[in-house]
């Protein structure tokens, strides 16, 4: 079956997208959450960067396959490059910087975006990580459309949810 990444700058709709997809019976799995990413020290020792652990998202891949259910990733990391051959779609979430910023701002579900240095953080991403996204994106979707149009779109990607039983 389908295994999708959604990806996207924060304020877009992954998790709002991927909580309603769970609400429709889909697996779906946020790497923001749960022990998925780990800090790495960039190269030259200049901070650290959130990266994936691999060990557990090729496990995560890997009991999918066998499952035969389609599956929902959501995370944007430097090392997802290393998985885009195991994806069957990579979904580039998008928006206005304008629409992120309000989106952040407002909401109460994850605390990033309320301070002006992250909201300068998510200018500078939105420029300079967001383009890098949309190269390697099978797929955009631009959530300025209702919530109910993204996640349909983002269903019509991968079929029917599995039936649980």
């Amino acid at each position: 079956m389908t295994v999708i990444l959604v990806t996207g700058m924060s304020g877009t709709g992954k998790s709002s997208a991927l909580n309603r997809l769970e609400q429709q019976g889909y697996r779906v799995v946020d790497t923001d959450v749960g022990g998925w990413v780990e800090e790495i020290p960039r190269p030259g020792g200049d901070g650290v960067e959130p990266q994936w652990r691999e060990d557990r998202i090729d496990a995560l891949i890997t009991d999918h396959e066998r499952s035969g259910e389609p599956l929902f990733i959501s995370g944007t990391v430097w090392n997802q490059v290393d998985f885009y051959p195991r994806f069957d779609e990579i979904v580039l979430l998008s928006a206005p910087l304008a629409v992120m910023l309000d989106r952040v701002i407002g909401r109460d579900t994850n605390p990033f975006g309320k301070t002006s240095v992250e909201r300068e953080r998510i200018a500078a991403d939105k420029a300079e990580i967001e383009p890098l996204l949309r190269s390697s994106a099978t797929v955009e979707i631009d959530t300025r459309r209702p919530l109910d149009d993204v996640v349909r779109d983002l269903a019509a990607l991968a079929g029917p949810p599995a039936d649980r039983r």
